[in-house]
């Protein structure tokens, strides 16, 4: 089964990957071959190519996502996430090593993550649980460019499973859940004049002050939910106003951003950012649902008792929501610290890697 676009004429040959080979190695190997968004062609090509010559899955491909799965048939069915893409290469490829450390492009978000899974892939023998594993392109763009978007339209029951686990840098902690994201625009309006004789006109951008005002005397909640706290954040992340210094401004644009916990809805949230702003004309330009921990179902309790018996909140949106709103419980899970994700000093610790890649053998290898 395969949807994959042809290959562009006169493109190289993705190298071979060894899957068997150490993770950290894997992951120097991984960061080599550039794929930043819309641009994953030979990532997958690579990775389709080593996991099919395994001879051990089911594969399909969507695009650039790449999907391998087992039947067998085990009582627990766990599917392994990634994205093969990155952001912009920033003079970070190919990749460094410095003792312990791996440095570039993706070093922590995320091919450290994709390296684990790619190595277990090859080096679980006899897993306890059904594996599904899910390679996929765009995670870092729009939401319709998302792999896991064409995937769960065009093949919806490969992300079917008992849970779920991204390979996002946590720095080796279980990150459950994550924040849901709700952004809009409020504008405020005045009477443009000329700046010698402003009295003749409205300031727009003062007209603001008390929306700016309201977000001074915030005070966010923090919501427990399983066990792990999520803080809420409100705040302004951009505003518009003015046209030149001799112009009293007639429009005032204030960008906005509201991180909720999973107790909300995103018509909650709506709801809730509406009243603060009560008397303000509250306009919505994009939302995203948050995720619940879901460390209720048992496969979840027993991978974060495999993992050290604890679980944090995921600060920040992640597919893990996709995935909670098919009804399969995710977390997050993955070396190097997510600070480190997107700049150009991104490195991780090869140690961490191997460590990681320890606790998720273990927890596939044993039986529920």
């Amino acid at each position: 089964m395969s949807f994959a676009p042809a290959p562009a004429s006169g493109m190289t040959p993705p190298p071979a990957l060894d899957l068997s080979d150490d993770p950290a190695a894997l992951t120097a190997a991984l960061i080599d071959i550039e794929s930043v968004s819309g641009d994953e062609g030979r990532l997958a090509d690579a990775v389709e190519r080593a996991l099919a010559a395994l001879g051990r899955y089911e594969m399909a491909r969507v695009g650039n996502t790449v999907l391998a799965r087992t039947h067998l048939d085990a009582p627990t069915r766990v599917v392994l996430a990634g994205h093969l893409d990155t952001v912009p290469v920033a003079g970070n490829v190919p990749s460094r090593w410095r003792d312990d450390v791996i440095h570039g492009c993706g070093a922590t978000d995320m091919k450290s993550g994709d390296a684990m899974m790619l190595h277990l892939a090859a080096t679980l023998a006899a897993p306890a649980r059904d594996l599904t594993f899910v390679f996929y392109e765009c995670e870092e763009v729009e939401y319709e460019r998302n792999g896991l978007t064409a995937v769960q339209r065009d093949l919806p029951e490969w992300l079917a499973g008992d849970l779920a686990i991204l390979g996002e840098p946590t720095d080796g902690r279980v990150e459950a859940g994550c924040q849901g994201t709700l952004s809009f625009r409020i504008t405020t309006r005045g009477t443009r004049a000329h700046a010698a004789r402003s009295w003749l006109g409205a300031n727009a951008i003062h007209a603001a002050a008390p929306v700016l005002q309201r977000l001074a005397d915030y005070r966010p909640a923090t919501v427990e939910v399983d066990g792990c706290g999520y803080r809420e954040g409100l705040n302004a992340v951009g505003i518009e106003a003015g046209i030149a210094n001799n112009v009293i401004p007639d429009i005032c644009v204030i960008r906005l951003n509201f991180r909720f916990a999973p107790v909300r809805s995103l018509v909650q949230a709506e709801a809730y950012v509406r009243e603060v702003f009560d008397g303000f004309d509250v306009e919505v330009t994009d939302g995203a649902e948050a995720a619940p921990p879901g460390l209720g179902a048992p496969a979840a309790a027993e991978f974060v008792q495999a993992a050290g018996g604890r679980a944090v909140a995921k600060y920040g949106w992640t597919d893990v929501a996709r995935f909670a709103a098919l009804g399969v419980p995710a977390v997050n899970y993955g070396p190097g610290d997510p600070g480190l994700a997107h700049t150009p000093g991104e490195f991780v610790s090869a140690t961490q890697i191997r460590e990681m890649t320890q606790v998720l053998r273990g927890f596939l290898s044993r039986q529920s």
